[in-house]
């Protein structure tokens, strides 16, 4: 900045143009904020930096630079032809993700060269139109995202069709007739794609490549459901075959080269319909004030054998996926609920993390260990949660069982059960105080008759049992990644697969902050993760309870990264671990099971695993845990619209749980089943949508509907086939 030009004040509009592209040239690659900007160059009155505002904004729109959030931009270094992600939409405006995950840019449908949702391209930008947004045209398919379309069949006089499950596709998939397999209309069934569109014919053409079933029938619908993910809904002959061959017998050579625990008390605490038991805890007294805490795993890696087909067909799978009424197991039946179940009262083998704790749940040593176990009792949650309750436990409050009388504990486990509970509360204690992340979440459950037709939903909450449970497998599933990861300073650690949760999203957590201010709660958004952390558990504290505490609970969420596995490590910002993995259900997580492997392999002293290979079986875990979370909402999605579809016309009291441009989400109070408003329904008025402060306001009357809102809502159609619950606001 020249003499005589303090903080800009005299700058003409061409100098610092001139000015902000040298700024922005000498930094490629680099993300500015305003705040930068204007310190690095000068600019301190208001009108020098509206001025540079503005031209940013003009810089942007000519793709010179490129806009990364509301108040940051960096040099566009990217030229007219990019690669990225085709979305495509159901109302034409679809959208191009550039590879490194920019904003993303609208494509026409005329524009889009019959590219479908998830496809990897090559686009070029169009010449850009005064005011018009910013355009481009799918110019090469570089790789298609999926083959296999799932949908209803339709078969006319001399061809079929395919109308696919969601809206992805422009047009349904012709069938020739002699290609059908024998379906009928009605039929779910799975289709591959023969003959993409061409110049030619704008038509997509496949075959039936099976015959899920006929619509509305309960298990063809959950099976439509996997397919549509490319999950499989059968499990295949000869890995059935393979682990139908495994004898599950405790060999002499077994029990010789474990530590043997059959004698000291164990248990196991699941969901009270579970069948796989992956762990099991074990206590006793050793000192006055010392105690030895077992958790034990179910040692799934003795059984399947790296390469073998069950653990090809388990690497496949990566995750067993729960659905609303159904278990799809990671590994054959036989396995999962029998063999390497650590049912009650049979001798199992297990690999284990065995601690010594003090009073305070310091860990003052532990060991990593193969064991044999025999569990003396399988409690369910419910049921440890009543032990807990009859010995004084008040759940939510944090408070263990207080000391008992002369009459001893309740339950013949009575002590073992609190003891534990006593030790997981003073273990979470010091993980909150370290800085680990409050989220209590809330599960929508649904009860079903045999037929699998949904007859209530419900929300399930953790309780202190669940807690217990939680706590013990957090410290085992850290110690093992500690005892892998934390060595000496100028040592290399071995390859792990590692469980990582980045710092949060800034930009988000400053819609966050903006968000709270409007009910009244003070956020800060900068600082130490520890800080960060801090203030977001205050944040949770505050609103528990409120009516806001929902929302701000989902926008909070909103906020945080995605966990994932990964051998690079950086540890786990919610739980707040320096090293943190998956180690304690290796019956339906497939990273479990590699860090079983590994860890024999390195107690042993065998060599560091290969890096790539386990990145990429990392990363194929994490998109598989994805793609089941995916399966299992849209299961719950159904059973909604499935349990709404005999109330159309009631009426209730519900609130605003989402605002968009297209209406209003609105969940029913009574029974948590969310449904939508569609913005037609709308008809008192012209409402404009406020994004960043999730509020629709009327322009004549000025009437707003924002996150929160009471509301009266009527049920006016369930569209199991769509998946669509519409309601309309009642007077």
């Amino acid at each position: 900045m020249g003499k005589g030009r303090k903080g800009g004040k005299h700058i003409t509009k061409k100098q610092l143009t001139k000015e902000l592209v040298d700024f922005f040239s000498g930094q490629p690659g680099k993300t500015l904020s305003f705040k930068e900007i204007f310190r690095s160059m000068h600019l301190s009155t208001h009108p020098a930096k509206m001025l540079a505002i503005d031209i940013m904004e003009e810089m942007a729109w000519d793709d010179f630079l490129t806009k990364v959030s509301d108040t940051s931009y960096q040099l566009n270094t990217k030229g007219q032809v990019q690669e990225g992600t085709f979305i495509r939409k159901a109302n034409g405006k679809n959208s191009f993700i550039p590879d490194g995950g920019e904003k993303p840019i609208f494509v026409a449908e005329r524009n889009s060269m019959g590219a479908l949702n998830g496809d990897h391209v090559k686009v070029s930008f169009m010449a850009r139109r005064q005011k018009h947004i910013k355009e481009a045209q799918v110019i090469e398919i570089l790789r298609r995202a999926k083959d296999q379309f799932v949908g209803r069949l339709r078969v006319d006089k001399d061809i079929a069709f395919c109308v696919p499950q969601d809206n992805s596709l422009a047009h349904d998939i012709l069938i020739p007739k002699k290609k059908v397999k024998g379906g009928k209309t009605d039929d779910k069934v799975v289709v591959k794609i023969i003959q993409w569109p061409t110049d030619e014919h704008k038509n997509l053409i496949g075959e039936v490549v099976d015959v899920i079933g006929k619509s509305g029938d309960n298990d063809v619908e959950m099976n439509t459901i996997l397919a549509k993910f490319g999950l499989p809904y059968k499990y295949p002959k000869n890995v059935e075959d393979a682990a139908n061959a495994i004898s599950g017998e405790i060999t002499p050579q077994d029990e010789a080269e474990r530590e043997d625990f059959r004698d000291t008390w164990t248990c196991t605490i699941d969901p009270a319909d579970a069948k796989d038991f992956d762990d099991a805890l074990s206590i006793k007294q050793l000192d006055k004030g010392l105690y030895q805490v077992g958790v034990h795993i179910a040692d799934v890696s003795h059984y399947v054998t790296e390469g073998s087909v069950i653990d090809k067909e388990a690497m496949k799978r990566a995750t067993s996926i729960y659905l609303v009424d159904r278990t799809i197991p990671m590994l054959p039946e036989r396995l999962c609920n029998f063999i390497c179940s650590l049912r009650p009262d049979e001798d199992k083998l297990a690999y284990s993390v065995v601690f010594n704790l003090d009073d305070e749940a310091n860990v003052k040593s532990y060991r990593i260990v193969h064991t044999i176990i025999r569990s003396n009792r399988r409690y369910a949650y419910e049921e440890a949660q009543q032990v807990l309750e009859d010995n004084g436990v008040k759940d939510g409050t944090g408070e263990p069982a207080p000391a008992p009388g002369k009459a001893g504990y309740k339950d013949e486990f009575g002590w073992e059960i609190c003891t534990l509970d006593r030790l997981a509360k003073k273990l979470r204690e010091k993980r909150f105080k370290n800085g680990a992340v409050k989220f209590d979440s809330e599960e929508l459950h649904f009860t079903v008759d045999e037929k699998g037709h949904p007859t209530g939903c419900f929300f399930k909450r953790s309780k202190d049992a669940n807690k217990l449970i939680e706590e013990f497998m957090l410290l085992a599933n850290r110690t093992v990644a500690e005892s892998v990861g934390r060595v000496p300073k100028g040592k290399k650690a071995k390859v792990l697969p590692y469980r990582i949760h980045d710092n949060p999203d800034p930009q988000k957590l400053e819609t966050l902050r903006e968000f709270t201010a409007k009910f009244g709660y003070k956020v800060k958004t900068a600082g130490t993760k520890g800080a960060i952390a801090r203030n977001l558990n205050k944040l949770m504290d505050d609103c528990e309870g409120k009516r806001e505490q929902k929302l701000i609970q989902s926008v909070a969420l909103r906020a945080m990264m995605k966990a994932k596995y990964s051998i690079h490590n950086i540890g786990h910002f919610g739980l707040a671990f320096d090293y943190y993995t998956h180690f304690t259900s290796p019956i339906r997580r497939y990273p479990d099971t590699m860090v079983h492997r590994l860890l024999t392999r390195y107690q042993q002293g065998g060599r560091s695993a290969n890096a790539k290979h386990y990145e990429d079986l990392c990363e194929h875990c994490s998109d598989m845990e994805q793609v089941a979370q995916n399966a299992e909402r849209e299961s719950i999605k159904y059973k909604m619209v499935e349990f709404m579809g005999d109330k159309i016309g009631e009426i209730y009291d519900a609130h605003i749980s989402g605002i968009t441009s297209y209406g209003i989400y609105a969940e029913i109070d009574e029974n948590h089943c969310e449904g939508m408003v569609p913005m037609r329904d709308l008809d008192d008025d012209y409402y404009d949508f406020d994004e960043k402060n999730f509020v629709l306001r009327g322009r004549r009357h000025h009437h707003k509907y924002q996150l929160g809102d009471a509301i009266r809502i009527q049920v006016a159609k369930a569209n199991l086939e769509k998946r669509q619950l519409d309601f309309t606001l009642a007077e």
